[in-house]
């Protein structure tokens, strides 16, 4: 990973972590599936058909009942699904 993308995935982590109204100087480092969905737009029942189908790849973390995202995991996903066209390129 070069600096430059990791520059934005930080930056990214710094909007997920204020649209969540997180204390910037004791950030969490997971989020519950409610929360996660709420940072990238979606439901958390799209999350839970993604989990199970695995559509995206997105990481979570599983223990019982509890399922919980990583706050670098979701900035990573929202980097490289970030995109400028949805054309080919010639």
């Amino acid at each position: 990973m070069n600096s430059t993308h990791a520059a934005t995935i930080e930056a990214i982590k710094a909007e997920i972590l204020a649209q969540l109204n997180c204390d910037p100087s004791h950030p969490p480092m997971h989020v519950d599936a409610k929360l996660a969905a709420f940072a990238l737009g979606v439901q958390a029942n799209t999350l839970a058909v993604w989990r199970s189908c695995g559509r995206y790849g997105l990481p979570f973390i599983k223990a019982g009942r509890s399922v919980k995202y990583r706050i670098s995991d979701l900035a990573q996903f929202i980097a490289n699904r970030t995109a400028c066209n949805t054309g080919e390129a010639k």
